[in-house]
Formats: structure tokens, C-alpha cells, sequence
């Protein structure tokens, strides 16, 4: 049939065609800080819908999880198998200032450490901070064989049972010490799974101990002072390593005076 014959083929709808409008004209970016107790602070950006009528920017934002490599917040690409959560707590002009809210090792990082022949044992605890968070911390650690058998080394019932208690209670008295910033210190080198390590190889030989995974199950109640005390750098947070070459230098511009 010939398009010109039918007439009704030759009308066009009301309205015509709604003009296509890009919908990150309507956003605004918003810069992700992250605490002190990381090297990087600056750690990224978020968009968000302007604010509009009831609808809030800084509100919507609040409550946002963030999920980065420690490898970028520390600037160490060492530690690229831990994935660090941040949780979006206030919004100061076009700063969301973050809080703690986990940390978890990549899957290929567990993977690579899994092997035949040994006896993978796990510990779990829900553990309060002096500062009032619950946080429930996971840890695993592997058997290592010994002198007399360098093939495998499997661990009775008993002495899977020993070690994980021992974990535990490590792990309770690293965490109910001190305040969540000082956890976090804790957490980010892995001193918590080397002293695991130490302690629990008395009981059998181990290997790789790690804190695998931390979550902040509960939080106390939003005070804005002692939260922004998470975001000032202090003189510990700043301490930066000196290296060879700076050394030589500041002695020599010194009057050559060791």
C-alpha cells in the first residue's frame, strides 16, 4: 500500500518528540574524605541529585557506603587485597567526611591461600570499643608442617578447638583496648594476625593468620566533635618515613655537621 493513499499513516502524534536531557546535568559532585588515620584523604568523588524542594543533597548522601583498596587510601600497592568500606557520616559544603565501616580481603587473596594438606581453622567475635562500636571481627589461620613431617600437617579437633579460643581472646583484648581509630591502626598492618600467629604456635604451628574480614555491626549515636576528631591529622597520623636521599641532602645543606 502507498504511503501517500492512507492518511491516517500521514499524521503526526501530539506533542512531538520530549527533548532528551542528560541526567548528570542535574548532579552535583561531591568529594569523598576520607579519616586520618589513612595517608590519602582525598579519595574520590560522588554525584548526586541537587537539592530540590524536600529533597536534600546532603541527606541523600549521608549513609552512602564507599568501597576502596587500602592500596589507594595508603598509597601502597602491597596492600591491594584488602578492600576497605567507608560509610558517608556528615556533608560539609562539597565534603563528605567518612567514618570506619569495614574492611575484607579479595577473593583471590583468600583463594591463594588455600591450599591441600593443612587444616584451615576460622574464628569469629562481636567485640565493643571503648568509644562505643560493636564491631565483629573473622579470623583464619592455616596449619604449617613441621620438622619431622614437611608433608602434610593436619591438626586434631582439640587443638582446632584451643586455637580458635586463643584467637578469639586476642582478638577481644586488641579491640576492647582502645577506641575504633586505634583498631583500625591495628587492623591496617595486620599486627592483630601476626600476634595470633605467635601466641596460637605454641598450641600447634601456624601460618598466614590474618584478620580476614571487620564489620561495624553497631554504632553509637552521631556526636559531630567527637567525629570530627576522626578527620583532624594529628602528629602521629603525619609521622612520614625519611628516606636515604632526603637524609644526605638535609646534612649537607647543614654546614657539613653531622
Amino acid at each position: 500500500m502507498a504511503v501517500g493513499k492512507n492518511k491516517r499513516l500521514m499524521r503526526k502524534k501530539k506533542g512531538g518528540k520530549k527533548k532528551v536531557v542528560d541526567p548528570f546535568t542535574k548532579k552535583e559532585w561531591y568529594d569523598i574524605m576520607a579519616p586520618s588515620m589513612f595517608a590519602v584523604n582525598n579519595v574520590g568523588k560522588t554525584p548526586c541529585n541537587k537539592s530540590a524542594g524536600t529533597k536534600i543533597a546532603s541527606e541523600v548522601i549521608k549513609g552512602r557506603v564507599f568501597e576502596i583498596s587500602l592500596a589507594d587510601l595508603n598509597a601502597d600497592e602491597d596492600q591491594d587485597y584488602r578492600r576497605v568500606r567507608l560509610i558517608a557520616e556528615d556533608v560539609q559544603g562539597r565534603k563528605v567526611l567518612t567514618n570506619f565501616h569495614g574492611m575484607r580481603f579479595t577473593r583471590d587473596k583468600l583463594c591463594s591461600l588455600i591450599k591441600k594438606k593443612q587444616t584451615l581453622i576460622e574464628g569469629h567475635v562481636d567485640v565493643k570499643t571503648t568509644d562505643g562500636y560493636t564491631i565483629r571481627m573473622f579470623a583464619i589461620g592455616f596449619t604449617k608442617s613441621h620438622g619431622h613431617n614437611s608433608g602434610a600437617s593436619y591438626a586434631q579437633t582439640g587443638h582446632v578447638r584451643q586455637i580458635r579460643k586463643k584467637m578469639i581472646e586476642i582478638m577481644t583484648e586488641e579491640a576492647q583496648k582502645g577506641d575504633l581509630k586505634e583498631l583500625v591502626k591495628k587492623l591496617i598492618p595486620g599486627s592483630i594476625g601476626q600476634e595470633m600467629g605467635k601466641k596460637c604456635s605454641a598450641i600447634f604451628p601456624l601460618q598466614n593468620t590474618f584478620v580476614r574480614k571487620v564489620k561495624v555491626v553497631e554504632r553509637p549515636k552521631f556526636d559531630l566533635t567527637k567525629f570530627m576528631e576522626l578527620h583532624t591529622v594529628s602528629a602521629e597520623d603525619t609521622g612520614k618515613k625519611l628516606e636515604k636521599e632526603d637524609a644526605v641532602e638535609n646534612l649537607v645543606g647543614s654546614g657539613g655537621r653531622l
